[in-house]
């Protein structure tokens, strides 16, 4: 500034510029309150581009479209399904050896056939199964055992704990005359001799059943009494268990009176 007040000239080239100091600072509070509002104005201006940048880059409009994508896929496909199960199309059939599941597949079960033992298990009334037993070392047949006289074919499976049993059985056959056998098969002959001794029988009638043609008849998973006509018919077949005391008096009587 020169004397007079008026700026002085400036080498630099700028513009003139009238720069008034306040004498008080308190007087630049509207200034600085309208800067800070310019400031405040600013950012908020800033925040706002942040949030709609995403959405008017690449950032979201990618995944949407991805994501619109794989949902008119899968509506498609679903739509294909259900349009397929409608038209009424013949089912296909089944490989070899395939099983159908639900009710339709109970109703073509087969029927199964019957075990072995049921369709081998001879009912009272019938005859003996062809068999060679093995008494006091020599093979005879079965039917010739019981030819002459009526008699009872004791069968003894395994672990067998039938003392008491068989004694009680022994005594109903002597009174009732008719002759008892006890049988076993195999690796269970030695647990029969000791029974015949226990039960006070006769050694001489301990018979090995060596093919065992009668277990595999009458399956006898506990002692089974069989009660043999003379000729060799089944008059009937008692299945007696450990806790039972045998009771066939009456039908070893009549057993023994139709032998004399």
């Amino acid at each position: 500034m020169n004397v007079g007040g008026d700026p002085e000239r400036d080498d630099s080239g700028l513009p003139p510029v009238d720069i008034v100091i306040p004498d008080d600072a308190r007087e630049l509070d509207r200034d600085v309150q309208a800067y800070q509002r310019e400031l405040r104005a600013l950012r908020r201006r800033q925040r706002a581009s942040r949030l709609r940048g995403p959405l008017t880059r690449d950032g979201m409009v990618l995944p949407l479209l991805a994501g619109c994508l794989i949902l008119a896929l899968i509506t498609s496909t679903l739509l294909i399904m259900f349009a397929a199960g409608q038209t009424g199309m013949p089912d296909l059939p089944n490989p070899p050896g395939h099983t159908v599941a639900g009710p339709a597949a109970k109703a073509v079960k087969p029927r199964s056939q019957p075990a072995r033992s049921q369709r081998t298990a001879r009912p009272a009334g019938g005859t003996l199964p062809a068999a060679v037993l093995v008494i006091g070392g020599r093979p005879v047949s079965l039917r010739t055992v019981t030819a002459a006289s009526p008699s009872v074919l004791a069968l003894i499976p395994l672990a067998c704990q039938c003392a008491p049993a068989l004694r009680q059985l022994g005594a109903q056959a002597a009174q009732a005359h008719v002759t008892l056998y006890l049988v076993g098969t195999g690796g269970g002959m030695k647990q029969v001799t000791q029974l015949a001794i226990q039960a006070g029988q006769n050694s001489a009638r301990v018979a090995d059943d060596k093919t065992d043609a009668l277990g595999r008849t009458y399956r006898p998973t506990v002692l089974t009494a069989i009660l043999v006509r003379p000729g060799g018919s089944v008059a009937s077949v008692a299945r007696l268990p450990p806790s039972q005391r045998p009771d066939l008096e009456a039908s070893l009587r009549q057993l023994g009176s139709a032998g004399q």
